[in-house]
């Protein structure tokens, strides 16, 4: 007798899912959006299969509704997922993540010079090109890459 076992979540009956999220971001969206000082059911799962993206990651939020800034934030390190808000235990809104023009106070200069890195100052980035990521820096003008961004 060959019984197929799967491990489940529970459904949310209120709240926010954030889907297709890279693996290795993870961490990342949810420092991103201050969930690791949550008081609210959070639940993850990462490394899940996905046809799409190899390896994904999912967030489920109970009894919380992200602010279109929070959903911007999100696309620096997850530009292809999707929010689904959960309404009595349906799906009654999904959205895609974009990301903004302009990023204040969320990323941090790679440029060890730049002001930012040496004063009180908030970041303050202009996007010039969104796949892959890059800012340019209000202060300095020095780019930052995907590669080098590091969330603050």
């Amino acid at each position: 007798m060959n019984k197929k076992k799967e491990l489940s979540v529970n459904a949310i009956k209120e709240g926010t899912v954030i889907d297709h999220i890279p693996a290795h971001n993870l961490f990342k969206v949810i420092s991103i959006l201050g969930l690791d000082h949550c008081d609210n059911l959070i639940t993850f799962g990462t490394n899940l299969g996905s046809e799409r993206y190899g390896k994904k990651a999912i967030i489920k939020v109970a009894d919380k509704f992200f602010e279109n800034e929070d959903i911007n934030r999100i696309a620096l390190v997850a530009p292809d997922a999707r929010l689904n808000i959960i309404r009595d235990y349906e799906v009654v809104e999904k959205q895609l993540v974009t990301v903004p023009d302009e990023i204040i106070g969320i990323a941090k200069c790679f440029n060890p010079k730049c002001i930012t890195n040496n004063e009180v100052i908030t970041t303050k980035f202009l996007v010039v090109q969104t796949k892959p990521l890059a800012l340019k820096c209000y202060y300095c003008e020095k780019i930052t890459i995907e590669e080098h961004l590091k969330i603050h």
